[in-house]
């Protein structure tokens, strides 16, 4: 459990707050200022991540873009576009309009900001390793997730473990869930919730 979170005895506690995006963050995001031709993620030299701003004028392959106040010139193929904010937490990176490095970064970053560590990214389910615990692997939570396709619940571990017992049960062949990351990445964590 957390550590704000002590279980003695009793229920489960509920999940969702570390699982679902929350309609007062939906709204927020939403309310990103965003201009669709000329809000862009730029290459962050100092921390190797990416920047937003606004394109203020093109010049062939130079591109002069509006950064924390500064005009900073890129060439035309560093910058990408950024996604409207109704698509920041979302919880397949397959539905973001632009999946350029920045954008799949930033949706990574944002979910991570909002105790969201599961996200999946087409066929596959991105963890990132939060380093406390969430009370998301423990009974009441599977139970949320028994009999569920994937896209009927919320990005997680347990609906990646019940799509292959589903496989498994309906096709009666073996299936398999590969499990890769770096060192530290909690590999082993998810490995024995499946």
């Amino acid at each position: 459990m957390p550590g704000h979170i002590k279980k003695c005895t009793g229920p489960d506690p509920d999940p969702s707050p570390w699982l679902e995006v929350k309609y007062e963050l939906k709204l927020k995001n939403k309310a990103k200022p965003y201009d669709p031709k000329n809000s862009v993620w730029v290459p962050n030299k100092a921390d190797g991540g990416y920047l937003e701003g606004l394109i203020e004028s093109k010049d062939g392959a130079k591109v002069t873009v509006k950064v924390n106040g500064e005009m900073k010139v890129f060439k035309e193929d560093q910058i990408c576009q950024v996604n409207p904010g109704n698509y920041d937490c979302a919880e397949d990176m397959a539905d973001l309009t632009y999946l350029g490095d920045a954008c799949v970064l930033w949706n990574s970053v944002i979910r991570y900001k909002n105790e969201l560590i599961y996200t999946y990214s087409g066929l596959f389910c991105i963890a990132i390793n939060p380093y406390k615990r969430y009370p998301i692997y423990t009974l009441r939570t599977m139970e949320l997730y028994i009999g569920k396709r994937r896209n009927e619940c919320w990005p997680h571990i347990f609906a990646i473990a019940e799509g292959a017992y589903q496989g498994m049960c309906g096709s009666g062949s073996n299936q398999s869930i590969l499990i890769t990351g770096e060192s530290g990445a909690g590999k082993t964590e998810n490995t024995k919730k499946v």
